[in-house]
């Protein structure tokens, strides 16, 4: 099931992938996203991973990076963007890419081909 309130921003969504040369990917709204701190930070990061067990692939977090166990915890897609709307956009594209933005405007989207594979 894709999440319902993506239906209004599809568009937005496609012609981001298409900027990017991405496939279009919409998330599976039933499985969870990887949200590594509040947002409260800037910039804002995120990653796709392929989809695994109850995780979409995504994992979203601001400020630094953690490598400890617990850094990224379950949340599901609408409370994300509840949180931080203005990363919708970005979640149709495919396995592999990576964003970063802030609130001042700045967007940097590029393909990171190491993250395509879990190891």
């Amino acid at each position: 099931m894709k999440i319902e309130i993506f239906k209004e921003h599809i568009e937005v969504q496609k012609s981001i992938c298409k900027k990017y040369n991405s496939d279009f990917s919409p998330i599976d709204g039933q499985l969870f996203i990887g949200l590594g701190t509040e947002l409260e930070f800037e910039p804002v990061n995120g990653l796709r991973h392929p989809s695994h067990g109850t995780m979409n692939g995504w994992y979203i977090w601001s400020g630094e990076w953690s490598n400890a166990d617990d850094f990224f915890r379950p949340v599901h897609a609408h409370c994300l963007i509840e949180m931080c709307p203005e990363i919708l956009k970005y979640l149709s594209l495919d396995i592999g890419f990576r964003f970063q933005i802030d609130r001042k405007g700045y967007e940097d989207v590029w393909y990171d081909e190491k993250i395509t594979r879990l190891e």
